[in-house]
């Protein structure tokens, strides 16, 4: 079998899989898939931290801390062994404390998906097989992230820091970026004497 690099995931993309995650669906062999929220969650949570999967298997409601007015995620990265030290939005910390009720994850220490990163590949292929998406995996999901939050001003500085990579050479190949996209960046940045 051909090695598949794996790719960003676009908007629609991530919508799709997300809600074929919750509903769940019927393969064309006539196996039955049932809906995964705990899948999805996970999946939601990296297109909008940008955590590495290994890193949000093992988070806890505790890693978000509240002080001067803000949540900060504070974690040691699984594959590299650096801390991770950001902001998390309200949004994000609120979406996790009401998953954490509604699967009665009271502890604030406890794990917060009960779920091995094998475990959520494997779903995740089996959605992307029946939707047709080819080249997608959990790392799509963190590389969705870099390109929405690399698309917004075009700030590859930023992305790196985000990802915490160690220099932007690693964060450009990440970037996926089509020739559509590089135009419209020069054409904004047009800058000519009257």
């Amino acid at each position: 079998m051909a090695n598949i690099k794996t790719r960003a995931i676009d908007r629609d993309e991530f919508e799709l899989i997300i809600a074929t995650m919750q509903s769940g669906f019927t393969t064309n062999t006539g196996k039955r898939v049932r809906p995964n929220y705990r899948i999805s969650a996970a999946l939601i949570i990296q297109a909008n931290l940008g955590l590495r999967i290994g890193d949000i298997v093992r988070l806890r409601l505790s890693d978000i801390i509240y002080e001067s007015g803000r949540y900060r995620l504070q974690i040691w990265e699984q594959k590299t062994g650096k801390e991770r030290n950001f902001t998390v939005p309200t949004e994000i910390y609120i979406f996790l404390q009401r998953y954490a009720l509604e699967n009665n994850l009271i502890n604030p220490k406890s794990r917060l998906f009960h779920l091995t990163v094998r475990a959520i590949q494997s779903h995740l292929k089996l959605v992307t097989d029946y939707l047709g998406l080819e080249g997608v995996s959990t790392h799509s999901f963190r590389k969705y992230f870099a390109n929405s939050i690399y698309l917004q001003d075009y700030n590859v500085e930023l992305v790196r820091v985000l990802l915490n990579h160690s220099n932007v050479a690693v964060t450009q190949h990440y970037l996926s970026v089509d020739t559509k996209q590089v135009e419209q960046a020069l054409q904004k940045h047009i800058v000519l004497p009257t």
